[in-house]
């Protein structure tokens, strides 16, 4: 078993609606990483679809079935290569509802999708349903990969749970325009340190249905160090080498006996019960049918007083 992985970020744009364009770029970029010697490589959070959507109709005809087509153009690539992929793309369900969702592939294949569980009110995100799954970690034969697409990043229970999970790496497939210019500046380290786990956060680039992104893909190592910071508004691809028995041995001896932190197997979750304790109105997305979107349009132009 390799006692390190080198994992690739693509940092690129991509076009919206433009399945067949997306696809043809990503496979292309997967081989160049994988050329470059990376075993798993990364994408952007809808990297396969754009983001920029303006109506479930809309994000519903750029949704595939996972597997699908698109994935499976990119899992022979994966198969070609001997290498592992996240992608991000919209996902089409049986029972009709469309996710904002990252497909796992490797070397045999499809292998799982995740579903963004956090959903902000921007983009394609005010039109999809909320993920429906359990967090899960996927063992890539020595990694332990566990995924969260942007938002999910803002929630540190997100990171804490796949720690638990026994994930070695986390990955953030995200689509950060300006305002989130924080997010991509501390995400990676703070949820890197919290965890003593590796993190990559992989950002798109470029203009797209009014809003910019501002690239800033970052890596951090399990001790919170910045392992690489991209640069604004640039394509590019980079690696880490992620070590993941460094990440599982969770204890960090400063001094023996003297000075010793361990901030996952401390913990005291029976302190925690906040935390689990559900919503009084659960979330359960942003999207209204169009007859609600109409009443709620005509009850804003109604004078005050009027009910």
């Amino acid at each position: 078993m390799r006692s390190y992985w080198k994992v690739a970020g693509v940092q690129m744009n991509c076009r919206l609606a433009d399945k067949a364009t997306n696809v043809a770029e990503v496979c292309r970029k997967l081989r160049e990483a994988a050329h470059g010697g990376a075993q798993l490589i990364v994408f952007p959070e809808c990297c396969l679809t754009g983001y920029g959507f303006e109506s479930r109709a809309a994000v519903e005809s750029v949704a595939e079935p996972l597997p699908g087509p698109s994935t499976e153009l990119i899992a022979q690539e994966c198969r070609r290569h001997q290498v592992w992929a996240v992608v991000g793309l919209f996902e089409a369900s049986e029972d009709g509802k469309v996710y904002n969702a990252a497909a796992l592939l490797g070397p045999d294949g499809f292998v799982a999708s995740y579903r963004k569980i956090h959903l902000p009110c921007v983009g394609a995100d005010r039109f999809t349903d909320p993920g429906d799954r359990p967090f899960a970690v996927y063992d890539l034969g020595g990694l332990r990969l566990g995924i969260n697409i942007c938002f999910d990043g803002s929630f540190p229970e997100s990171a804490r749970i796949l720690t638990l999970l026994g994930a070695d790496l986390i990955v953030l497939p995200t689509n950060w325009a300006p305002n989130a210019r924080r997010m991509a500046e501390l995400v990676a380290s703070a949820r890197a340190w919290e965890n003593h786990v590796y993190y990559l956060a992989v950002n798109r680039v470029g203009d797209e249905a009014g809003f910019h992104y501002i690239g800033m893909s970052s890596a951090a190592d399990y001790l919170g160090n910045l392992l690489y910071f991209a640069p604004p508004d640039v394509e590019e691809i980079f690696t880490i080498d992620v070590y993941p028995a460094e990440a599982a041995n969770k204890r960090v001896i400063h001094c023996h006996g003297v000075y010793e932190i361990d901030r996952v197997n401390w913990r005291r979750p029976e302190m925690y019960g906040p935390l689990v304790e559900p919503l009084a109105i659960p979330f359960r997305g942003h999207y209204m049918s169009e007859r609600q979107m109409v009443n709620v349009r005509r009850s804003a132009v109604q004078p005050a007083g009027v009910m």
